[in-house]
């Protein structure tokens, strides 16, 4: 995966995606036991390309870097890794990532009779509803999250 720095001001460093490479890595087929431990070796079959997996539009594909932790209660912590696709329609109720007064900030969209929110997933921060004083744009969905453990 070949990432190139396109923006990395903000509270979000993004970065381009290139399919250039594959990335092949063995795939345990049937699952993870978190009980009673089990051979994986065994099930070591298969191989699984995460270029693939994890990017349907390579061309409207980007990743970004967190910077904050206002999304930690949607599994979303400082320093994760987000997978954002431009070309996916915002939808209420996903995580987008917006441009609010020039800056990248990720919310969980909210659309409803008053118009759009922006709503974080950690009790310390308030919503902030989308009004014409704001500079804002959707920029793009959130496809998935990639956390160090």
């Amino acid at each position: 995966m070949n990432l190139k720095a396109v923006n990395t001001k903000g509270t979000l460093k993004i970065y381009a995606f290139s399919d250039e490479t594959s990335l092949e890595l063995p795939l345990i087929e049937g699952g993870i036991s978190a009980g009673f431990p089990s051979p994986a070796a065994d099930f070591l079959d298969t191989a699984i390309d995460l270029n693939k997996y994890l990017i349907k539009h390579p061309s409207t594909t980007f990743i970004a870097l967190t910077d904050g932790v206002s999304m930690t209660d949607a599994g979303i912590a400082d320093k994760d890794l987000l997978i954002i696709d431009k070309s996916i329609e915002p939808t209420d109720g996903k995580i987008a990532v917006c441009i609010l007064n020039g800056e990248f900030v990720l919310k969980r969209l909210k659309v409803d009779q008053e118009g759009i929110w922006l709503m974080p997933a950690n009790d310390n921060y308030k919503p902030t509803k989308v009004t014409e004083y704001y500079d804002f744009e959707i920029w793009g969905m959130v496809t998935f999250s990639i956390q160090k453990h």
